[in-house]
């Protein structure tokens, strides 16, 4: 970055803001972004509940189809990955430090991929398995909706959106609901605890429409996070993990639900 453009970026955080101009500022970010996806699961869940059919019965869509004409389903999905990513700009926007690393506030570093890359992998590894678990389980105790995955040969750029639509959620979710949220929350003094469980139940929120069953995978996906991110202050190795979780759902689920019908639950 140019010099003018640091000393740009410096002048405008050069004084902390106010404590509710914080606020103010979560809020907007928040609107923005993933907490009008959790206002919006939360309609959807007491929709769900308030229908006849029991939840198990109901489903839920990831990634289906925008339009029914492939160059347009193309542009509509392309644009809302793209569009997804813009409140990211805004946090690092907000957050940019002049001096190196200029994204630390966030916990984005690149010095150490190898280590970041192997522990994302673990972590994978550890939350993905028995994740598997909780879905199937909150589906036999009524809890959790049947979710509905996109057909990975609809066209050849299904898998390719499907893998960018994972990077997405992993690059959304990790740098605002970990990095930016606990830099802000920590500049209004909330204590460690607080934040990570208020991150970790706004993570939970939005994925409701799934049913409670993903509520509670999440939370507890999001207490480990944050735990994590408290001790090791790397945002990378957290979304390492969530990219190749969300790549394994996106791609992987439907040959799974496809090969064992039975199991998963899902309608043809």
């Amino acid at each position: 970055m140019s010099a003018p453009a640091d000393a740009f970026l410096g002048s405008a955080h050069s004084e902390p803001p106010s404590r509710r101009r914080i606020i103010a500022e979560i809020l907007i970010v928040l609107g923005l972004s993933l907490g009008a996806s959790a206002v919006y699961s939360v309609v959807s869940i007491l929709n769900s509940l308030t229908l006849a059919k029991p939840l198990s019965s109901q489903t839920a869509t990831l990634n289906g189809s925008l339009s029914n004409r492939q160059v347009f389903d193309f542009i509509y999905q392309f644009l809302a990955i793209f569009f997804d990513l813009v409140p990211v700009a805004l946090v690092a926007f907000l957050l940019w430090q002049a001096s190196r690393p200029h994204l630390a506030r966030l916990g984005i570093d690149l010095r150490r991929p190898g280590r970041d890359t192997l522990l994302g992998l673990v972590l994978a590894l550890a939350i993905g398995i028995p994740g598997i678990g909780v879905y199937l389980g909150s589906k036999a105790i009524g809890i959790g909706v049947t979710v509905v995955p996109s057909a990975i040969d609809t066209y050849w750029w299904t898998v390719p959106i499907l893998v960018l639509s994972a990077l997405r959620s992993a690059v959304q979710e990790e740098v605002i609901v970990i990095g930016y949220l606990f830099a802000r929350l920590r500049d209004l003094r909330w204590t460690t605890w607080p934040i990570i469980l208020a991150a970790a139940a706004l993570r939970g929120s939005y994925h409701l429409y799934q049913g409670f069953g993903a509520f509670v995978g999440n939370f507890a996906m999001g207490v480990l996070f944050g735990w994590l991110y408290t001790r090791y202050g790397r945002v990378l190795p957290l979304v390492i993990a969530h990219f190749i979780i969300d790549t394994a759902i996106f791609v992987g689920y439907p040959w799974a639900a496809s090969a064992f019908p039975g199991l998963f639950g899902v309608p043809h």
